[in-house]
């Protein structure tokens, strides 16, 4: 089987990770990267370190140029993707790295984007859990799928678990981030200069105001639909790393829950997975760790003085936070082996 892919965007940060990762996919052929103001231009210019598609160029980004392949992969800033998803109607799969497609409810759209509202995709996260099964059965044969973000899948993977076997409250989450400032894409913007970033950590949409919160929301309610109202306290901090997240999130134990019971709630959610694993008892990840890698290493600790599980969640933003997890989908949509393409290796050091 030959694939053949467009990549949108192809010249910021997801759609050159999305490009690597597919460079090393057997089952693809890349035919076509597009661009906006950097069309016309080598792709290689954007990306240099991508030699083996330094025969590229990027074309403008427009439907006419995206049609025609098997896959459509749309790496756009937020609100561009939906411009072309119907145009797009006859393109078998169109994966969305954006938020554009994510979310399911209309008045949380309306309070954290504005605008529009587009159509909900299936949620592109594999290992997460769903109401007694697991988000892959849903990705299975889809043909629109919305990629998660990067902070979202990450906290949500973090506690889904324990909101779905129903031993933590998630009526008191609260979730802190190191995150690296590619997550943010790669236009000029002053706080992301490294002159700010050097040296310091910057906290941003601070007090409810990230547009990840409903995101992280609508996820852990799937895991469990009856379960109590998902209220979150979410603060990323920008920390000097290029690429990753390490997302600490905390929560109250149910009264009465054992902790064999809490960590085999972790331990069988995730017992079978490649790409998502618990790190035995008193191990922690660091966001080094996954660099590179599509994988999500988490920590669990059972904090019994203040009555909270604590879980330490690492992941690269722009693989298992973004591109890993858009190829996983497609691999799953497709038929494919799931990993195919992927790697549960990281960079070290």
């Amino acid at each position: 089987m030959t694939i053949s892919v467009a990549v949108s965007g192809a010249s910021g940060y997801a759609g050159g990770e999305i490009l690597r990762l597919l460079a090393a996919h057997p089952e693809v052929e890349i035919r076509t990267v597009t661009a906006h103001s950097n069309a016309g231009q080598p792709l290689i210019d954007h990306q240099p370190h991508l030699r083996s598609l330094a025969h590229l160029t990027l074309q403008d980004t427009t439907p006419e140029v995206l049609a025609g392949h098997d896959v459509v992969f749309l790496a756009l800033p937020h609100g561009q993707s939906a411009r072309y998803t119907e145009m797009l109607a006859d393109v078998p799969l169109v994966i969305d790295a954006g938020a554009d497609h994510r979310l399911t409810d209309r008045t949380a759209w309306d309070q954290f984007y504005g605008g529009d509202f587009p159509e909900p995709w299936a949620y592109g996260v594999p290992e997460l859990l769903v109401d007694g099964g697991k988000q892959r059965d849903v990705l299975a044969g889809a043909r629109r799928i919305a990629a998660p973000g990067c902070n979202a899948s990450t906290v949500s993977l973090s506690l889904a678990p324990g909101v779905a076997a129903g031993v933590i409250d998630p009526g008191d989450i609260v979730s802190v981030l190191a995150v690296g400032p590619s997550g943010a894409g790669k236009s000029l913007k002053t706080n992301l200069l490294a002159s700010e970033i050097l040296g310091s950590a910057n906290p941003y949409a601070v007090g409810g105001t990230h547009r990840h919160i409903p995101e992280i929301r609508q996820a852990l309610a799937a895991a469990a639909p009856a379960a109590a109202d998902i209220r979150i306290s979410f603060t990323p901090v920008l920390v000097p790393m290029a690429r990753g997240i390490l997302a600490t999130s905390t929560a109250p134990i149910v009264p009465g829950v054992t902790d064999a019971q809490i960590r085999e709630a972790w331990e069988s959610a995730y017992a079978d997975e490649t790409f998502v694993q618990v790190l035995p008892e008193g191990r922690f990840p660091r966001a080094a760790d996954v660099l590179g890698a599509n994988t999500a290493l988490l920590g669990l600790a059972i904090d019994r003085a203040a009555n909270r599980v604590v879980v330490v969640a690492a992941v690269d933003n722009l693989v298992k936070g973004t591109a890993g997890a858009a190829i996983q989908s497609m691999n799953i949509a497709l038929g494919l082996p799931e990993s195919t393409g992927l790697s549960v290796n990281g960079v070290a050091p």
